[in-house]
């Protein structure tokens, strides 16, 4: 199934989800190593500026996902709400973390991470399934000649 946000063929949000997903994992491994011993102050900037840099490439991957999400037949619909849901709920607590971040930092918004990727691990499933499952995006080959 064909969608309309889409280059050559290629749908474009599947191609731009993997900056924000990147950018958080990388972010939390560098919280860790902060957390576990790292004792250079570089580790908490650099899990900041990933983290905000995750931030725009969501924001950047849901407009292509939102008109993708409009195309869609009302069976998949369903899935793609409640993974967009999860999507903008992971980017809310991405935003409170860099808040909280400038505020004060602290144990805190590591967990907050910890509990964001959790839930993309849950959005990725979801989106996994409307791909393999229901082939949304996936253009289906031609019947060969006979």
């Amino acid at each position: 199934m064909r969608t309309p946000a889409s280059i050559a063929k290629h749908p474009i949000h599947p191609m731009l989800i993997t900056i924000p997903i990147g950018l958080w994992v990388f972010s939390f491994a560098c919280d860790l190593i902060r957390y576990f011993g790292g004792t250079s102050p570089d580790w908490a900037v650099v899990a900041f500026y990933s983290m905000v840099g995750g931030i725009v490439g969501a924001l950047l991957a849901a407009l292509p996902g939102l008109i993708d999400l409009i195309s869609l037949p009302s069976g998949i619909k369903r899935i793609a709400l409640i993974h967009m849901g999860i999507n903008l709920t992971v980017v809310a607590l991405y935003v409170i973390n860099a808040w909280l971040r400038i505020r004060e930092g602290g144990a805190m918004p590591v967990l907050l991470s910890a509990v964001a990727i959790g839930l993309l691990v849950i959005s990725g499933w979801l989106g996994g399934k409307m791909v393999h499952v229901h082939g949304v995006g996936v253009e289906t080959p031609p019947e060969p000649v006979r």
